[in-house]
């Protein structure tokens, strides 16, 4: 039997007037008149598949509709995001208008607008208008101080108040480094400069956040223990390998680069080496403390995955997981069996 013929034979026998799914699919296969036995794999598809388009079609439309609400809540937020970020920069220019008169004040004030605006959105812009700066104001012919400090607190602004996850940290540190290597490239002769400052001061911010991190754990809410509990594991590892991250980051970057920008990166990241161990104690020691403050929270996590080990769907997964392998054991025996029968043959 075709499959486009099951699937006209159920359409006309599927009833909504019974209450469950059960009574209405069985009663659907037993008034169409189908024989089951000698049904195929596509057959069988072609009758699962219109069972779950007639249960689930109300659902796929409320899906449909809550996502397309979703894209323009999005659509809202960015535009919300947007102004926010703007109405902050009206503020902090109005305040820098009045207090921009002392070279002081206006420091401080920086230092308070590094704290309050979303650094990522502008975190490119904002690493080359300040190397740039240093390289113009450089009077002494050494940037490297400078430079090393305006990156180490721009690094340590966008990290500190995120999570301290491997994909944003990695994400942070190669945006600084790659425009960084923009500018090396745009001035040679002071490319080496450049870049040894910018790794150095990228390795004091993500040192600075760490122990920023390590000292906020003492005094965590129990709310935000409990969001930190969820990434306990993740949080774990990437804090036992920020050493390497970092040095991944670089040469990543190197390989990327033109083949002198490339030598510099990897002489530098080779004579940081040893640098580094002072990241891998703050690493170290900040792992420690989360393990000591949160095993036992740690522990209430373990449980409720084990009461989540025993909902429907974990047990509807274990099922199918027996399932599967039955169906291999199955597939590998028959195929064991046919290669014998081959060899027998000859």
């Amino acid at each position: 039997m075709k499959s486009e013929e099951i699937k006209e034979r159920l359409e006309k026998v599927y009833n909504r007037r019974y209450k469950t799914i059960q009574k209405r699919v069985l009663t659907a296969l037993h008034d169409a008149n189908l024989d089951e036995t000698q049904l195929s794999l596509e057959e069988i598809k072609t009758i699962a598949n219109l069972f779950i388009k007639k249960e689930t079609e109300n659902l796929e439309n409320d899906i449909e509709k809550l996502l397309e609400q979703k894209e323009a809540l999005n659509r809202a937020l960015e535009k919300k995001s947007e102004a926010l970020q703007e109405k902050k920069y009206e503020v902090f220019n109005a305040l820098e208008d009045e207090l921009g008169k002392e070279d002081s004040l206006l420091v401080k004030l920086h230092q308070v607008k590094l704290q309050s605006i979303d650094l990522y959105e502008i975190l490119s812009e904002m690493v080359e208008s300040a190397i740039i700066t240093a390289l113009e104001k450089d009077s002494e012919g050494d940037i490297s101080a400078t430079t090393k400090e305006v990156i180490k607190e721009i690094t340590f602004e966008a990290i500190k108040e995120g999570s301290l996850n491997t994909i944003r940290v990695r994400k942070i540190l190669s945006t600084i480094l790659i425009v960084a290597i923009d500018v090396a490239e745009a001035t040679p002769n002071r490319a080496e400069e450049i870049l040894r400052a910018t790794l150095k001061g990228m390795r004091a911010g993500l040192i600075q956040s760490i122990d920023r991190f390590k000292k906020r754990l003492a005094y965590m809410p129990v709310e935000a223990k409990h969001i930190l509990i969820e990434d306990y594991d993740t949080i774990i590892e990437d804090l036992n390998q920020t050493d390497t991250l970092f040095a991944q980051v670089v040469v990543t970057q190197a390989s990327e680069s033109s083949p002198t920008i490339r030598k510099i990166l990897i002489d530098i990241n080779n004579d940081m080496k040893y640098d580094l161990e002072e990241l891998v104690h703050i690493s170290k020691e900040t792992a420690e403390v989360m393990r000591e403050k949160f095993s036992s929270f740690a522990k209430i996590a373990v449980k409720k995955a084990d009461s989540a080990l025993k909902s429907p769907q974990a047990k509807e997964a274990k099922r199918m997981g027996i399932q599967a392998f039955s169906v291999a054991k199955e597939a590998l025996g028959n195929a064991i069996k046919s290669a014998k029968d081959a060899i027998d043959k000859k």
